[in-house]
């Protein structure tokens, strides 16, 4: 755990527009610029502030600002009027506004000087290391959802085909699921990566484009077993189309399996997204990943600073744990035998 003391100084410009799913998405913008400070004092309609550095003596480079630029996003092309003890200034929200240079001193204070509590610390960048971990998980479950979604389509759309329909068309899907099998997982995302290019949603698609194998495997295995049932030869009788056949009468039936292999295969995505932020090719800075976390901070582990790569790396521990129980729950669940 750790301290620190911050300036929060104004951006002069008009906030923008957000919502929730804006915000979960991109971030929200913050109104302020933050400084870490060593120290601050206040001169005549002025502060004063020296940056922290860490070091002994400080040394940080001096920064001078107006009071008025500090608690209030100021419209620029309105001057600043100084009037005896009294400050004239426009803000980009209320307007004009008159304030004594007291005042404006006790709104810095109450607003703008703050003291920061880091629960697992910073890391060499300054950055805090609960933060990280926290947006770092929506990277883990986000490539974990789109990837099976993604694996999901392709596996059961060419399972389902090549069972149902069989001769050519099962050998041709077969043989293809078959290439795609030899190659090795993490050098076939790596390539996909290359071909795609570094980023958030080039992972998602990397990871989901090796993963639906396994899925087309155990459809085709499903539908296999189901086609011969009654309903199925019932339905062929009754004219079905072979489309509403297989979506409405055969899916509905493998869904238990689907299920079980997508909550498995979901905890190898955020290991085939971890491998590749640690690599480098995956999602880049300054989006937080828990993979690009340890690369940065492995170096740490025999130093006094461990924990800067043991948390995340413990924190894809628990993920993938977690599904992998949840996984084994839901084939325990579904399992006929144990009922």
């Amino acid at each position: 755990m750790s301290k620190a003391n911050f300036l929060y100084v104004a951006k002069n410009e008009a906030l923008e527009s957000s919502n929730f799913i804006k915000n979960m998405l991109y971030g929200k913008k913050l109104p302020y610029y933050a400084y870490p400070i060593y120290k601050a004092t206040f001169e005549a309609d002025s502060v004063c502030m020296e940056t922290y550095t860490g070091s002994e003596p400080n040394d940080g480079e001096l920064k001078k600002f107006h009071l008025a630029d500090v608690a209030f996003a100021l419209n620029e092309k309105c001057p600043i009027i100084k009037n005896g003890d009294s400050i004239t200034f426009t803000t980009m929200q209320h307007g004009q506004q008159t304030l004594t240079i007291s005042q404006l001193q006790e709104v810095v204070k109450a607003e703008n000087l703050a003291t920061r509590t880091f629960v697992l610390g910073t890391d060499r960048y300054g950055r805090d290391v609960l933060s990280q971990i926290m947006l770092g998980s929506r990277v883990s479950l986000s490539v974990g959802f789109i990837a099976i979604a993604i694996a999901l389509i392709i596996g059961i759309v060419l399972g389902a085909l090549a069972a149902y329909y069989g001769g050519a068309v099962d050998s041709i899907i077969m043989w293809f699921i078959n290439v795609v099998w030899s190659i090795p997982t993490v050098l076939l995302v790596i390539a996909i990566t290359f071909v795609l290019g570094k980023g958030f949603w080039q992972v998602f698609v990397a990871v989901g484009l090796t993963m639906w194998v396994d899925v087309a495997r155990v459809v085709r295995g499903q539908v296999l077993s189901i086609k011969e049932k009654e309903y199925v030869e019932a339905a062929k009788a009754l004219g079905f189309t072979p489309f509403r056949t297989i979506f409405n009468h055969v899916l509905p039936n493998i869904w238990g399996a689907v299920i079980v292999i997508a909550a498995s295969n979901f905890a190898s995505a955020i290991l085939l997204e971890a491998g590749l932020s640690f690599l480098g090719i995956g999602v880049q800075p300054p989006m937080p990943s828990w993979g690009t976390m340890v690369k940065e901070n492995y170096a740490y582990i025999l130093l006094d600073s461990a924990y800067l790569a043991l948390i995340p790396g413990f924190a894809i521990m628990l993920i993938v744990l977690a599904f992998m129980i949840v996984g084994s729950g839901i084939r325990n669940a579904l399992d006929i035998k144990n009922n």
